[in-house]
């Protein structure tokens, strides 16, 4: 049985972006020819406006002529088109992973790990940093306690949290904010998600220093810890 060809793949981002990480991450672990091209999101050229039906990143472009827009949904397409899939088998597992990485994604928002670098009001920022405690508290209970999410194998809810994990190492290192403390499971799925090839390789490599410039532009509570 021939297996079908694989189509030709551009994703559209911006060098910050989490949500074009997780695709990447997928892309890189099972080693697909890919093209990225970054735009500026404040700027964005014509082109992107008239591709990207919501105006967000990421977008990926398949065979130059359809689109697809949703991380999550792009994640899924990559995993579908070459197997063996990321997925676990099991599918009660498939669907518990599937509703945890939209979980993810609820953390990585304006009510999670964005709220904290952009809000001003120190009060309102303490109450963001407990809330995202809690919801991590619950991550933790429902972690394998393994290498990875599910256990010993990489999964695709590893490839979509390892950006959020990625950006809380470098809040704790620019701002001295750690998360992630007393959460011993997910502080370990941190550390080895941080050594793979596929997550070292998914970002440029100023990304530690334009999410310091970040930070300092947004010039809140997180801005006034920067070391």
């Amino acid at each position: 049985m021939t297996t079908p060809a694989i189509p030709k793949l551009k994703l559209i981002s911006f060098k910050l972006c989490p949500y074009v990480q997780r695709t990447v991450i997928t892309l890189l672990t099972k080693n697909v020819p890919y093209e990225i091209d970054y735009i500026d999101l404040n700027n964005p050229p014509a082109w992107f406006k008239a591709l990207s039906p919501l105006g967000k990143v990421p977008v990926m472009q398949v065979n130059d002529d359809q689109v697809l827009f949703e991380s999550s949904v792009i994640q899924e397409y990559v995993d579908e088109i070459t197997p063996p899939s990321l997925h676990p088998v099991d599918p009660l597992v498939k669907a518990k992973n599937r509703a945890w990485i939209a979980f993810g994604g609820e953390l990585m928002g304006m009510n999670g790990l964005h709220g904290i670098v952009h809000e001003q009001d120190q009060q309102a920022c303490d109450q963001i940093i407990a809330s995202i405690r809690g919801l991590l508290e619950r991550l933790e209970q429902v972690h394998s306690g393994e290498r990875f999410f599910n256990g010993a194998t990489f999964n695709l809810i590893d490839a979509a949290y390892a950006p959020m994990l990625m950006r809380f190492e470098l809040l704790k290192s620019h701002c001295d904010l750690d998360v992630l403390e007393g959460l011993p499971k997910l502080q370990a799925w941190q550390r080895e998600l941080m050594t793979l090839d596929a997550v070292q390789n998914s970002v440029v490599p100023e990304l530690p220093q334009l999410y310091r410039g970040m930070i300092s532009h947004y010039d809140g509570v997180m801005a006034k810890r920067l070391k």
